[in-house]
């Protein structure tokens, strides 16, 4: 197992339009760092803001907050109730700051590299890992989970703060994305690839400095271990489609959160 500077497989680059080398990489290998997505301001005031959800008071009622399993059954307790969060779902429709986050310029060109022009969003997570708190999330695939087609959908983690093989940055199996979807199987409190269907032994481990984005394809095997440090890892994974992907229920499900281009009619809405 390397890290991703260790095995060069990842193209980390200053934020704007992919390079067709950074393309060519993407495609190859289901995924690509782009550092200084954000300016230090404006990291440092998304940084604020989501402490204030968790630990300053701010209110929660637009969002949805889960808690880390091990916390919400009392085998671990925790001085705050913030550093027991594990996930929170819905900030980028509920607060300026990470709105203006999911339709970042940087962001959105990176995008359109890979999806095209007409983007939409399909959901938003921030998620947490509190110093020697937060749990691992198992090697599982997004499109599974996800009833779009076709499962080209494109997730940014955005690391709110540096993320380290000791707080749990990502680990991919680079380019076994086009090996195309998985099984997977429920677990305790997951929901993952079993362990026969991906070879652990290549899964590449990329730590970030704050303010980069993992770019990655929706069927790229991926997993994070626990915080082992005394440092938080926060991220927010920010999940993008094309406006012409489609939705397996008949009647096309909600509606999505335009980011850039045009909608298409009996295409996600």
């Amino acid at each position: 197992m390397g890290t991703a500077q260790e095995t060069g497989s990842v193209a980390a680059e200053a934020a704007g339009e992919l390079t067709d080398e950074q393309l060519d990489h993407y495609r190859a290998e289901g995924f690509v760092i782009v550092e200084d997505l954000v300016s230090e301001a404006e990291l440092a005031r998304l940084q604020e803001r989501l402490r204030e959800y968790t630990h300053g008071g701010r209110s929660q009622e637009r969002i949805k907050v889960q808690v880390e399993p091990r916390v919400r059954r009392g085998e671990m307790s925790v001085e705050h109730a913030g550093d027991g969060i594990r996930k929170i779902d819905g900030l980028v429709e509920s607060d300026d700051l990470y709105q203006a986050l999911g339709r970042h310029p940087n962001i959105v060109s990176v995008l359109s590299g890979i999806l095209g022009p007409d983007i939409k969003m399909f959901r938003n997570a921030v998620l947490l890992k509190p110093p020697e708190v937060g749990s691992a999330k198992g090697m599982h695939q997004d499109s599974p989970y996800w009833p779009i087609r076709p499962m080209e959908l494109c997730s940014c983690w955005f690391a709110i703060d540096e993320a380290t093989v000791e707080n749990g940055c990502m680990g991919v199996i680079a380019g076994a994305h086009r090996d195309g979807a998985l099984p997977h199987v429920h677990v305790t409190d997951d929901y993952v690839i079993p362990p026969e269907h991906y070879a652990a032994a290549a899964k590449t481990l990329a730590p970030m400095p704050a303010g980069a984005g993992l770019f990655f394809h929706s069927l790229l095997p991926h997993a994070t271990e626990p915080n082992r440090s005394h440092k938080w890892r926060r991220a927010i994974a920010l999940s993008y489609m094309s406006a012409r992907s489609t939705h397996t229920d008949p009647g096309g499900g909600p509606v999505y959160f335009s980011i850039a281009g045009a909608t298409y009619p009996g295409c996600v809405k």
